[in-house]
C-alpha cells in the first residue's frame, strides 16, 4: 500500500531551551497539565493494564540481532602464540560478545573462547594472506592433522566469512539495524507489478522502521514509511542481477520525463557505490514460498486501502510461482479496480467463509443488490471458485496476544504516526485496535499478527520517536493524587500587597508589579556549571537559559519544578528542598510534585517571597543539592564560571557542603522518638513489564555516567520517605524514618542494599571519607553496623582471573551468594576472560535472567573485576 507524507513530526530538542516568560507560563494550569505527560509504566500500572509481550513482535526481536551468525568463520590471534593467527568459528553471539572455536576442535567445547568484537583483534579470512602474516593452528591440536594447508580448504569450502566492515571502521560491532544510515540506497518492489522495481533512499530509520524517498523525487508528500525486513525491499543491483525492470512507480511514472528518472537514477547509483549498504541488512529476509492460486479464485481479504473491515477479493493474475494479483470485488457500474501484488504469505488474506466461522461481519461487494451475502450464491452467480483452505497457511495462527492488551500501532491514515493502541478482540491471526489519542477518531483498524506496523510498549521511547499518547483531561489527573497537605503562608501578606497573586489564576501582571519588591527578574539556568549527584547533567542542558521576569514564588516554583524534573530520582532531590529554609526569610510554602517510578510525591517547601532574598534561596539550593552554586541564580554566567566549577573534582564540592549532614525529613509534626525510630521494611509492589529497547552502543556498557556521580540505582524507593506519596504503594508521612548518613559522594550507606556494579578503574576508585570529617580525622560516633566500606567486601584472589578455566569460574560462582546460578556458567562454558567480559546487559540477555539476580550475580562479578584490577593489572 502507499504510504502517505509525513504526518506528526517531532520537535527538537532544542525549542525545549527557549526563553520561558513567566506572565504567559508560569499559572497554576501549566503546572498541572504535567499530570497528562503519558507514561507507559505509570499508566499500566494505575489501570492494572497489560503490555503486549514483546516476544510477539518477531521484527522487532529480530531488529536486535547482532550482525554476526553462528557459523561465520574469520582469523584471529593466537594468545599464547603472539604475531601468529587461526580461523575461528563463531558458535553464538551476546550482544556485541562472540563465542568462538578455532578451526579444528570439531565438536570439542573445552578450548571455546569468548571475545568483544570492539577490542579483540578480528580479521576476515584472507587477511593473514594480505598482509603477509603466518596462520598457524593453536599448540594443544597442532599434531592433530599432518597438512593443514588441506584442512583449511575443504573447512572453507562453501563457509561464510565474517564481513570485513563489521570487524573494522565506523561499521565495526554494529547491530544490523544500525548499518542502514540516511543516504543509504535500496531497491523497492512496485505495488502494481513484481517485476518492476526502483530506487529509494533513506532519509530516516527509527529503529529499523525506514522513511524512504524515491530517487528523483524528493517532495516529502511521496515519501513512505516500511519496516527493512519487508519483503519488498532488496539490495541495490537486485533487479538488474534478476533480470527485472528499474522503471519508477507506476503512479508517479508520469510526473518526470524518462531522462530525468534515468539521470536521477545513474547519479544515486554512483554515489551508493561509494557508501554500499552492507548486503547484512537483508540476511534476516524471509523467503517467499510458491503459491497455489488460480486466475478467478475468491477469497476474503481486509480491506488494502481502508483496513478497518473484511471485503470479498479475485485473484486476478498470476504473475509467477510466487506473485499473484488481487482485485476488490466492485460491482458498481462507475468502479475502479483496487489491485495489490499479493504472495502465499502476504498478511491479511483469508479463505472464504472465514468471517463466517469467527463470528466477524463481511463487508458486502459495492453494487451487490441483496442485503444478506452469501458466499454460496455468490459464488454460483459468478461462475467461480473458492480458494481452498491449503493455499492459506498458519491460518490459526495468534502469537501471543490476547484482548485488552496494549501496544504501539501505525496510524494506517497517516503512516508516520504512532499511536497508543489497545486489542478490542483477537480472531485467528487477526487483531482490532483501537488507536487512542487520534483527534478524528478512526474505526477499530485491522492488522495481522505479523504486521510490522505494530509495536511493543515503549518501542518509541527506546527510539526517540513522539508517540500519540492517550486524550487525558486534566481534571481526571488532578483526581488521582490528593493535597496531603493544604497550602498555607508562614506570613500573613503585607498589606501593601492589596491584590495578592492566585495560584490558580493565570498570571497577568503589568511593569509596575514586576519591578516590585515581591516580583523578581531572570533567573538563568547555568547548565555548564556543575550539576552535583542529585541532578542529571543531560536533562540539566535540555531546560530553558532562563525562567522569569515575575512573581518571586511563581519564578522559582517553576524553577524547583524543573530542577525536580531533571533529577536522577526526583523524590530525593523534593526532600533534600524541604530543608532550605532560614528564620529571617519571608516565605510561602508552595507544593511541589515529583514523579517516579509510577508515584507521584507532593511536599510542601518554603520559598522566599520577596527580590532581595532570592539571590540567597538559589545560593542555598545550590549548597543543598551539592552542585556550583552559580548553577541558577539572577545572574548569567558566560564561558567561565567565577567557582571553576567544571575543573573541581565532585568529592570537593561534597566535602564543601558537609558538616555531618543527616538526610531525612525535616520535622513535622513528629515527635523525636519517632524520628529516630527505624523504618519498618515496605513490600514492594511488583512491576508490570514493560519493554524498553537500549540503543546498541560500540563499547562496553558503563553503569555510572562521566557526569554524575550517584547513579540512580544508588537509591532505594525507601529514601523517598520525606515526601507524600500517591500511586499503587503504600506511603504514609507520619512513618518513622531511618536517619541514613551521607558519604563522600554524597550516597547513603546501608548494610545491606547492594549497588548496581559500577565499571572501576584503578586511578577512579569510590572514596568511603564521611562528610563528618577531614581526611586526615578519624571518624567518630559512628555506629559499626552502619558503617559499610570496601574493604568489607574485598576479594583477594590466589591466581589470576584470565586464566581462570570453565571449572574455576564454577568454583569461584559456587562459593558466593549466587551458586544456584553456577550450573549456567557451566552450561555456556564461560571461563576467566569471558567472566571479566561480562556486563549487567550481556548477563541478562545471554543467561535470561531477571534484573534483581542478574545486579546481584553483577556484584560478585564487580568483585572479580576489582580483585583483577589491584593484583594482576599492571
Amino acid at each position: 500500500m502507499m504510504m502517505s507524507s509525513m504526518g506528526r513530526t517531532q520537535s527538537p530538542a532544542s525549542d525545549r531551551r527557549d526563553h520561558i516568560n513567566s506572565d504567559a507560563h508560569l499559572d497554576a494550569d501549566c503546572v498541572e497539565m504535567e499530570e497528562t505527560d503519558f507514561n507507559w509504566e505509570e499508566y499500566l500500572e494505575e489501570t492494572g493494564a497489560t503490555a503486549a509481550p514483546h516476544t510477539s513482535f518477531k521484527h522487532v526481536e529480530l531488529s536486535l540481532q547482532s550482525s554476526f551468525q553462528p557459523g561465520m568463520k574469520l582469523e584471529v590471534a593466537n594468545k599464547n602464540s603472539p604475531d601468529t593467527y587461526w580461523v575461528a568459528t563463531i558458535i553464538t553471539t551476546c550482544g556485541q560478545l562472540l563465542l568462538l572455536r578455532f578451526c579444528g576442535y570439531g565438536d570439542d567445547r573445552k578450548a571455546d573462547f569468548w571475545c568483544d568484537v570492539m577490542t579483540a583483534e578480528l580479521h576476515p579470512v584472507g587477511w593473514c594472506t594480505q598482509n603477509n602474516k603466518t596462520l598457524q593452528p593453536p599448540e594443544a591440536i597442532k599434531e592433530k592433522y599432518s597438512d593443514w594447508t588441506e584442512f583449511l580448504i575443504q573447512e572453507l569450502t562453501g563457509s561464510r566469512t565474517a564481513p570485513a566492515n563489521l570487524l573494522e571502521g565506523p561499521l565495526r560491532g554494529k547491530n544490523t539495524v544500525d548499518l542502514i544510515v540516511p543516504g543509504c540506497v535500496m531497491e523497492i518492489r512496485d505495488l502494481c507489478d513484481p517485476h518492476i522495481y526502483w530506487a529509494v533512499r533513506v532519509e530516516k530509520n527509527v529503529g529499523g522502521r525506514l522513511c524512504l524517498s524515491y530517487v528523483g523525487l524528493d517532495d516529502p508528500a511521496h515519501y513512505i514509511w516500511i519496516f527493512y525486513l519487508d519483503d519488498r525491499l532488496r539490495p541495490l543491483g537486485w533487479a538488474n542481477e534478476n533480470h527485472l525492470v528499474m522503471e519508477p512507480p507506476t503512479e508517479l511514472r508520469n510526473m518526470k520525463s524518462v531522462s530525468e528518472w534515468r539521470e536521477s537514477l545513474e547519479k544515486s547509483n554512483k554515489e551508493a557505490l561509494l557508501n554500499p549498504l552492507p548486503l547484512e541488512v537483508f540476511k534476516d529476509h524471509a523467503d517467499l514460498h510458491k503459491h497455489s492460486f488460480k486466475t478467478g479464485m475468491k477469497l476474503e481479504m481486509v480491506s488494502p486501502k481502508e483496513p478497518f473491515h473484511i471485503c470479498p477479493v479475485s485473484v486476478t493474475k498470476i504473475y509467477s510461482d510466487y506473485y499473484f494479483q488481487i482485485t476488490v470485488d466492485d460491482l458498481s457500474a462507475e468502479a475502479k479496480p483496487c489491485s495489490v501484488v499479493c504472495h502465499a504469505d502476504s498478511l491479511g488474506i483469508l479463505p472464504v467463509h472465514w468471517c463466517l466461522k469467527n463470528g466477524v461481519g463481511l463487508e458486502r461487494p459495492k453494487g451487490f443488490l441483496s442485503q444478506d451475502f452469501d458466499w454460496a450464491d455468490y459464488l454460483k452467480q459468478s461462475g467461480t471458485e473458492a480458494a481452498p483452505d491449503t493455499c492459506f497457511p498458519k491460518a490459526s495462527l495468534s502469537q501471543g496476544f490476547c484482548k485488552d492488551m496494549w501496544l504501539e500501532a501505525v496510524n494506517p491514515m497517516q503512516p508516520a504516526e504512532l499511536c497508543v493502541a489497545r486489542i478490542t478482540q483477537v480472531k485467528g491471526r487477526l487483531l482490532w485496535l483501537k488507536l487512542e489519542g487520534l483527534t478524528k477518531p478512526l474505526s477499530e483498524c485491522i492488522v495481522d499478527v505479523e504486521s510490522m506496523d505494530v509495536f511493543p510498549v515503549g518501542w518509541c521511547e527506546a527510539n526517540g520517536y513522539p508517540l500519540t499518547p492517550l486524550l487525558k483531561p486534566v481534571c481526571q489527573s488532578q483526581k488521582k493524587i490528593a493535597v496531603v497537605q493544604p497550602e498555607k503562608q508562614l506570613l500573613p501578606p503585607p498589606p501593601v500587597e492589596t491584590s495578592p497573586l492566585n495560584l490558580t489564576q493565570p498570571v497577568a501582571m503589568d511593569t509596575a508589579s514586576v519591578n516590585g519588591k515581591y516580583s523578581c527578574s531572570q533567573i538563568f539556568v547555568n547548565h555548564r556549571c556543575f550539576s552535583g549527584p542529585y541532578l542529571n547533567k543531560g536533562r540539566i542542558a535540555e531546560l530553558p537559559q532562563t525562567v522569569g521576569p515575575g512573581k518571586c514564588t511563581l519564578v522559582l516554583k517553576e524553577v524547583l519544578t524543573m530542577l525536580i524534573n531533571s533529577a536522577y530520582k526526583p523524590g530525593r532531590v523534593l526532600r533534600e528542598l524541604q530543608m532550605v529554609e532560614d528564620s529571617q526569610w519571608n516565605c510561602q510554602e508552595e507544593t511541589l510534585k515529583a514523579k517516579y517510578k509510577g508515584k507521584t510525591y507532593r511536599s510542601s517547601v518554603r520559598i522566599v517571597r520577596t527580590a532581595d532574598q532570592v539571590t540567597e534561596f538559589c545560593r542555598r539550593v545550590c549548597v543543598t543539592l551539592q552542585c556550583c552554586p552559580n548553577l541558577f541564580g539572577p545572574t548569567q554566567v558566560s564561558d567561565k564560571c567565577p567557582e571553576n566549577c567544571s575543573i573541581q573534582t565532585k568529592t570537593k564540592y561534597t566535602y564543601y557542603y558537609g558538616k555531618k549532614r543527616k538526610v531525612g525529613r525535616p520535622s513535622l509534626g513528629e515527635n523525636s522518638q519517632e524520628r529516630e525510630m527505624a523504618k519498618p521494611t515496605r513490600r514492594r509492589k511488583k512491576r508490570k513489564a514493560i519493554f524498553v529497547q537500549k540503543k546498541r552502543r560500540s563499547s562496553v556498557v558503563e553503569y555510572q555516567t562521566k557526569e554524575s556521580p550517584q547513579d540512580s540505582d544508588y537509591y532505594d524507593e525507601e529514601d523517598d520517605d520525606g515526601v507524600e506519596v500517591s500511586g499503587s504503594e503504600e506511603g504514609s508521612s507520619s512513618e518513622p524514618r531511618a536517619e541514613v548518613e551521607v558519604s563522600g559522594r554524597g550516597r547513603p550507606r546501608r548494610q545491606s542494599t547492594q549497588s548496581v556494579p559500577v565499571a572501576h578503574r584503578p586511578s577512579h576508585q569510590r572514596t568511603t571519607h564521611s562528610l563528618s570529617y577531614s581526611q586526615n580525622q578519624p571518624a567518630k560516633n559512628t555506629h559499626p553496623k552502619t558503617e559499610y566500606t570496601e574493604e568489607e567486601d574485598r576479594l583477594i584472589l590466589d591466581s589470576n582471573p584470565l586464566e581462570w578455566s570453565v571449572s574455576d569460574v564454577v568454583q569461584f560462582i559456587q562459593s558466593t551468594d549466587c551458586a544456584s546460578l553456577a550450573k549456567i556458567f557451566q552450561e555456556q562454558d564461560i571461563d576467566g576472560q569471558a567472566l571479566l567480559l561480562l556486563t549487567l546487559p550481556t548477563v541478562q540477555e545471554c543467561m535470561d535472567l531477571k534484573l534483581g539476580p542478574a545486579i546481584k550475580l553483577c556484584h560478585q562479578i564487580e568483585r572479580v573485576k576489582v580483585a583483577f584490577y589491584s593484583q594482576y593489572a599492571n
